[in-house]
């Protein structure tokens, strides 16, 4: 009873926000604490994540710390958490509250929830250009979890119980931060003239969408009779048929919600949409009129100012556009290149802070099983400050895009206009990492990878053992059990 009573005395010491410094109203009579909690923390909570467990890690969280600093994002949206605790914190500050100051030098924010979750946030953060941006912990609540993964906090559901959540606030205490590089998304169109899109539905689009909606008629990126919009993300850029399965699972899971309360039920889920929607038999079900390289040019910026063509091979189905070395439920589509790829094709290791998108094209999901390999990656197409993709009438009338775990349905030109979906380095954000996380940075010497790191050379045809065909897989490739594989081949 003693050691728990100690313990809460600790978790206060460290973590926890008078009410004073949250809310403007709240009396001055509100608890006050002798000294500046050492790592003061804001908890943001998608509680629809994770099945119960967002519910449960929202209580456990509300029952350590105070109950203000903790917040159910369906209930409440952060950036209007976030203004009013700044403004707060500001009007204290100018009234010479120096604890309201060291406060704000020293808050952290975690966040729960899938990595459309994390990246509203992060947007959130990006757009309120605060002085000190506070660093973000990611807590690994939904079905992909690539962020949390790729900067050390794992990628299964964790625990909600009081000593899970103690151990994890101890881990944000002791956590290093890193800078993460931003992308900024430009996409630009000519609205349908009929069904629902306008051009597309905003409640079909992500998180990290939402925070641009349209450009207004005045901003110099607006075009004259086009729809244009902008937003951001942190982890990935993906168009084809990933997305594609993506999408079908999204779309299952809003029409049934009650059937994906449970991670191995949406993993087992989505494994089962990806045999359905044809990822694993594309070369016989799926028109090549409907391929990358058919469907859209891809110029990429090498050098400031600069765009390029890029050559897709016309087999590829799947492009996707990295910034972390974590694509679906955690795997390393880039790889790390070896000597030789780094002197002839100027290929560099995934940086998460070098201002480089990596830039990976696949043909099907049995070509994703080399990345199970040892070493495996996909087909690397480019290393780029910037990638734009330009959509013409053509065979298909839509496509579909996911970014860091959001798929949407984009529809395609029906006439001679051009769509077009551009993407460039917008700056950086802080995270929160463990010591020994996936993510490297090109500024810290600790985190750089072998120069003579062999590989397998995948770039053509692979195959992989059917022993592997489960061993560590994600989402997006593993096979599911009732497929046979030995009447594919």
């Amino acid at each position: 009873m003693a050691d728990s009573e100690s313990e809460h005395n600790n978790i206060h010491r460290d973590f926890y926000i008078p009410t004073y410094i949250l809310a403007p109203n709240a009396s001055s009579n509100s608890l006050r604490l002798p000294d500046v909690p050492t790592c003061p923390v804001l908890v943001f909570v998608n509680s629809k994540s994770g099945g119960q467990l967002g519910g449960e890690l929202l209580r456990t969280f509300r029952h350590l710390l105070n109950k203000y600093q903790v917040f159910d994002l369906g209930d409440e949206a952060p950036d209007s958490v976030l203004r009013r605790l700044y403004l707060n914190i500001e009007r204290l500050k100018g009234n010479g509250d120096h604890f309201a100051a060291e406060i704000e030098e020293r808050m952290k924010i975690i966040v729960a929830g899938g990595d459309g979750t994390a990246g509203w946030l992060l947007g959130v953060v990006s757009d309120l250009k605060l002085s000190q941006p506070p660093p973000i912990a990611t807590v690994p609540l939904g079905t992909g979890n690539n962020l949390p993964f790729a900067f050390g906090w794992g990628k299964k559901n964790p625990g909600t119980d009081l000593n899970s959540v103690i151990s994890f606030l101890k881990q944000v205490m002791n956590a290093k931060e890193m800078k993460m590089d931003s992308w900024h998304i430009l996409m630009r169109m000519r609205a349908p003239k009929v069904g629902s899109c306008d051009p597309v539905a905003p409640l079909e689009l992500p998180h990290s969408l939402h925070a641009f909606h349209r450009v207004s008629p005045s901003d110099e990126l607006n075009v004259e009779g086009f729809h244009t919009f902008r937003g951001g993300f942190w982890n990935y850029f993906s168009m084809g048929m990933d997305a594609q399965v993506s999408y079908a699972f999204h779309s299952e899971r809003k029409m049934n919600p009650d059937k994906f309360k449970n991670q191995l039920v949406n993993q087992s889920s989505y494994l089962k949409l990806g045999c359905t929607q044809g990822w694993f038999f594309a070369p016989l079900i799926r028109p090549s009129s409907k391929n990358i390289a058919q469907l859209t040019k891809v110029k990429i910026m090498k050098k400031q100012g600069e765009w390029q063509d890029l050559h897709i091979p016309p087999s590829v189905r799947s492009i996707v556009c990295l910034n972390l070395p974590s694509f679906s439920g955690g795997l390393n589509p880039w790889g790390t290149p070896n000597s030789n790829k780094r002197r002839y094709r100027d290929l560099t290791p995934p940086f998460v802070d070098d201002g480089l998108l990596e830039v990976v094209g696949f043909r099907d999901a049995w070509h994703g099983l080399v990345l199970l390999a040892p070493k495996g990656h996909g087909t690397r197409l480019a290393q780029a400050h910037g990638i734009r993709f330009e959509f013409q009438k053509g065979a298909a009338d839509h496509t579909f895009m996911r970014i860091d775990g959001e798929p949407w349905k984009q529809p395609l030109p029906e006439n001679d206009d051009t769509v077009v979906v551009e993407i460039s380095h917008l700056g950086q954000v802080k995270m929160l990492a463990t010591h020994d996380c996936r993510a490297k940075s090109i500024h810290d010497p600790s985190s750089q990878f072998s120069h003579d790191a062999d590989e397998v050379d995948n770039d053509e045809e692979n195959s992989v053992n059917e022993k592997r065909r489960k061993f560590g897989a994600a989402d997006t490739f593993k096979i599911p059990d009732e497929v046979d594989v030995s009447s594919l081949s």
